[in-house]
């Protein structure tokens, strides 16, 4: 297990040099969501089953869908489409489809095993998350949605059209 989790972590910190260094942000946003399967990976291995799920399921997925639908958003006009076509050929996956691979081979060696996690560390069940969500740490989880509903809503504001003038003054 050892191993799997040091490969999972030097996935996360390949990928996400690679998010930070890609001038592109598309590119940029694909490493980083290999970074955070990597980092799912590693809650795995770690004994936190459901914290990877999530990991996987609101960062890797939610949150990483919308963060490319507002560049989708932002890039408007028949040069963007031209644009989003170049940026995704098929040249540009090989990086995140290889380490994506890597870490679906660890996955499968992991649920292949015996299940258990590294030594020395427990399985956190959800109950013992939830407690810990709405307890001492709900100060932070209302910060953490709070930012997220700011960030929506700057996304909004920046992607709406302007309103059209009034008919008499367009003459």
């Amino acid at each position: 297990m050892n191993e799997v989790f040091y490969i999972a972590a030097g996935v996360a910190v390949f990928s996400t040099l690679l998010a930070i260094t890609r001038l592109n942000a598309v590119h940029s946003l694909l490493y980083m969501v290999v970074s955070l399967m990597a980092v799912a990976v590693i809650f795995f291995v770690l004994g936190a089953p459901y914290i990877a799920a999530l990991q996987a399921i609101v960062y890797a997925g939610a949150i990483m869908v919308l963060f490319i639908f507002v560049i989708m958003m932002l890039n408007q006009g028949p040069e963007s489409a031209k644009q989003e076509r170049a940026w995704l050929s098929p040249r540009m996956w090989i990086g995140p489809a290889a380490m994506a691979a890597v870490l679906f081979v660890e996955l499968a060696l992991i649920l292949r095993g015996d299940g258990n996690s590294l030594p020395g560390t427990r399985i956190v069940e959800p109950k013992e998350v939830a407690l810990a969500l709405y307890g001492p740490y709900f100060l932070v989880v209302e910060l953490g949605s709070m930012l997220l509903l700011a960030g929506l809503v700057g996304a909004y504001h920046l992607g709406r059209r302007p309103p059209e003038p009034p008919k008499e003054e367009r003459s």
